[in-house]
């Protein structure tokens, strides 16, 4: 891992979160804040480690989960660009129950001590009022994929994986989505509770069916409406 240069005043004031900050509150966190950039394979914090920052994505993906006691991993969520990390210093945990690993070639992290975000929710109410939307929404996210887990079967969970990558980061192409990735079949068995042969045996159906195409680091659908 390598620290780069500290963002700039701009670069903060364009994280939708931060944009209703005063000046004196942004230079605060500009003063404070650090990107470092990440290999892939490199964790940005490793699960039991001191939760101490809260973490923007600003470039790569990244995913997100535990380890169980048997060193099986289980992925929560994938990251992609815009999106925060590592918030649980700031719900009282003192380290961190997840890992944040960077599966994209490099990843360019901004981090923020925990004291100044927290010091920031304390004194700004509509940046309280802000945090806690975005907490909401995380909170939301995963309990839907709890209920996919109990109600869905493994062929529905990794249909819901791919519509929902469509949605988040795929480029339309007429009427077909390209969706770019780094992850691995094994990546999508953890996050969708599946085995590895599971998710290749579904993704050859798929694209029997010509409802797919895919390489190792892209997926084409077809006709993201007809999935199923």
């Amino acid at each position: 891992m390598r620290i780069q240069e500290k963002p700039a005043i701009d670069q903060i004031n364009q994280i939708p979160l931060f944009r209703g900050l005063a000046p004196e509150e942004t230079q605060l966190l500009e003063n404070l804040a650090e990107i470092r950039q990440v290999s892939r394979g490199e964790y940005i914090f490793e699960q039991g480690s001191p939760s101490d920052r809260l973490y923007y994505l600003r470039q790569g993906l990244v995913k997100v989960g535990v380890l169980s006691e048997d060193s099986r991993e289980v992925i929560k969520y994938f990251l992609s660009p815009g999106a925060f990390f590592g918030e649980s210093g700031l719900l009282g945990e003192p380290v961190h129950p997840n890992f944040a690993l960077a599966i994209s070639q490099e990843a360019h992290v901004v981090c923020f001590p925990q004291k100044a975000v927290m010091q920031l929710i304390q004194q700004n109410a509509p940046f309280m009022s802000a945090f806690m939307n975005w907490l909401g929404n995380r909170l939301h996210q995963t309990e839907k994929r709890l209920e996919g887990m109990f109600l869905k079967d493994a062929r529905e969970r990794i249909i819901d994986f791919l519509r929902d990558s469509a949605q988040k980061q795929g480029e339309k192409i007429g009427f077909e989505t390209l969706i770019r990735h780094s992850l691995t079949q094994q990546d999508i068995a953890n996050f969708t509770g599946t085995s590895r042969q599971t998710v290749t045996s579904v993704l050859n159906e798929l694209r029997k069916a010509n409802l797919i195409y895919f390489t190792r680091r892209s997926i084409l659908i077809r006709d993201l409406a007809n999935l199923a």
